[in-house]
């Protein structure tokens, strides 16, 4: 039991929540690569970001490892994001470190879904079992490339176009 939750329950509320967040995160820097805010889609990123990082900390804790510190760096980076959006309101330099901010912490959800592939589909495991094989890192290279892409792209776009609420 978690929370009151059977383990089962707990682990897909927060898959759930994972998902809420690559998703609208996804559809949040389609916004930000065509200059919109996107008010709404931007609240449910960040929110289901947040509370993906947040019941990430629900699971039993043997030891400290790579989960726990991509937690920690997910919700530093999403704190940054809601004070360059919400504190600051996007004015000035605050817009460029809200979109940095946002593509990262996208980056991260979207590195972890990539690490539980590997952990959790028998073809991607067969393919990389200990996640030190070829296949497990040009995977996560091609996706750290992409939203390296998106991240310069989406900091130019949003920067440069007069923002437009949606």
């Amino acid at each position: 039991m978690i929370f009151g939750m059977p383990a089962s329950t707990f682990t897909a509320v927060h898959v759930i929540f994972s998902l809420i967040g690559i998703v609208s995160g996804l559809v949040v820097v389609a916004g930000l690569l065509a200059g919109k805010r996107l008010d709404v889609w931007t609240s449910v990123f960040l929110s289901s970001t947040i509370l993906t990082s947040v019941t990430g900390f629900g699971f039993p804790i043997h030891r400290i490892g790579p989960p726990h510190i991509v937690g920690i760096l997910s919700l530093i980076v999403l704190a940054i994001a809601l004070v360059a959006r919400y504190g600051f309101l996007l004015a000035g330099a605050w817009r460029s470190v809200y979109v940095i901010a946002a593509v990262i912490a996208l980056y991260l959800n979207v590195f972890v879904g990539v690490v539980q592939s590997f952990q959790k589909i028998a073809a991607l495991n067969a393919l990389a079992p200990t996640q030190k094989e070829p296949p497990f890192a040009i995977a996560q290279g091609a996706v750290l490339l992409i939203f390296i892409v998106l991240g310069v792209l989406s900091v130019k776009r949003f920067r440069g176009l007069a923002m437009q609420a949606a």
